[in-house]
């Protein structure tokens, strides 16, 4: 984790915001604790720390308006702030199934970009999102069990693309 991401965080008020378990912060902490504990690499770790920075389609609320990315770039690194970029900008609808097949298309919701990712950008978009999704079943049994079996479906799916221990894990 870098300072200066910590900082521009807690500048926008993440340690603020309510989200399961706490604070958005505390969950943003949470995640990429998990994601260095599985052994990501480095611009996954930072990733995960800034995943929400530009809003997700899952949780709206925007930090950094997509006009300062350099600004994230500076703080995190350019693969880490495109990671996080790829993450936020997932239209969930059009593009979750397709996270095990090469040839599916991945669609942009800020821009209605339409491409088909990399197998790395697949892996490290899968791990991300189970990272994610694990710290907020983990920390809410009320959504754990309103969305077991859906999570249950993502984490299939994401298990086929992702390359690290994650796969090993069960859901909670």
């Amino acid at each position: 984790m870098t300072a200066q991401a910590l900082t521009i965080l807690r500048n926008a008020g993440a340690e603020e915001l309510a989200h399961p378990g706490g604070t958005l912060l505390a969950h943003l902490q949470r995640v990429s604790a998990l994601l260095a504990s599985w052994g990501a690499r480095p611009a996954l770790v930072s990733a995960g720390l800034c995943h929400a920075f530009y809003g997700t389609d899952g949780f709206p609320v925007t930090l950094l308006d997509l006009e300062h990315r350099a600004e994230l770039t500076e703080a995190i690194d350019a693969e880490a702030e495109a990671l996080v970029y790829f993450y936020a900008s997932c239209d969930r609808a059009s593009s979750y199934l397709g996270l095990t097949d090469d040839r599916s298309e991945f669609v942009d919701r800020f821009t209605g970009t339409r491409m088909c990712p990399s197998l790395e950008a697949r892996q490290d978009f899968a791990e991300l999102t189970a990272a994610n999704e694990l710290d907020i079943a983990a920390i809410s049994p009320e959504l754990r069990n309103r969305h077991g079996a859906d999570l249950l479906d993502l984490f299939t799916i994401a298990a086929r693309s992702s390359r690290s221990p994650c796969r090993r894990r069960p859901p909670p």
